[in-house]
């Protein structure tokens, strides 16, 4: 697999000709990631993960299947009905590469705030994309970890805990739009040191090897 990680929580996923878009939100790239989807992954609906306006222009040019929670539904818009819904512990195939749901449920912002649905993506049984939340697949030794270095719902040694409990060959950061350079800086020494895998933030638009 060939990954491309796009701003944010993005991924653009290349495989023997198919391609899959795993959550193309509104601070990502959203129409360049999507550029000849076969199919997209979303793992919930917050806007920063799906930016339903350009999933819906993308389905205009090309159509494409969309999988995830049911309760995407209400968020899609008219792309509603090409959604495939997705439960944890769910394996299907999506644009030719074998996915394996995890979780169901997304973190706790706030007490006050209610809890929607999250599902994590395991691709090929090696790359795992958790979405908002810190769910450890307890089934598969994952290699390559999208991991949310920062949100309004996490904390740091909790993020370090995450890390270290998935036991990855190798950590990418996910999740970060939020931060400015001085946050970068911080966050990226922390979990060099702590993480006990191979860490790197990536800039938008870098690609590799999965």
């Amino acid at each position: 697999m060939r990954l491309t990680k796009y701003a944010h929580s993005c991924l653009r996923v290349e495989h023997d000709g198919g391609v899959l878009v795993i959550d193309p939100g509104m601070f990502s790239e959203p129409a360049v990631a999507l550029d000849g989807a076969d199919a997209v992954l979303i793992t919930h609906e917050h806007p920063d993960h799906l930016d339903e306006a350009a999933v819906n222009r993308q389905l205009e040019r090309r159509p494409f299947v969309i999988h995830g929670p049911a309760s995407l539904a209400g968020a899609l818009g008219d792309a509603a009905d090409v959604l495939r819904p997705v439960t944890p512990g769910e394996s299907f195939t999506a644009a030719g590469i074998p996915v394996r749901a995890h979780g169901g449920r997304h973190a706790v912002i706030h007490p006050d705030i209610p809890v929607i649905d999250n599902l994590g993506y395991l691709l090929n049984d090696v790359v795992y994309h958790p979405g908002d939340a810190l769910y450890v697949p307890d089934d598969v030794q994952v290699d390559t970890l999208f991991a949310p270095i920062h949100a309004p719902w996490s904390k740091f040694s909790e993020v370090v805990d995450f890390i270290r409990a998935v036991a990855p060959r190798r950590v990418f950061a996910l999740h970060d739009a939020l931060l400015n350079d001085n946050g970068y800086a911080v966050l990226d020494r922390q979990y060099t040191a702590l993480s006990g895998s191979e860490y790197q933030r990536l800039e938008p638009g870098s690609r590799i090897d999965g």
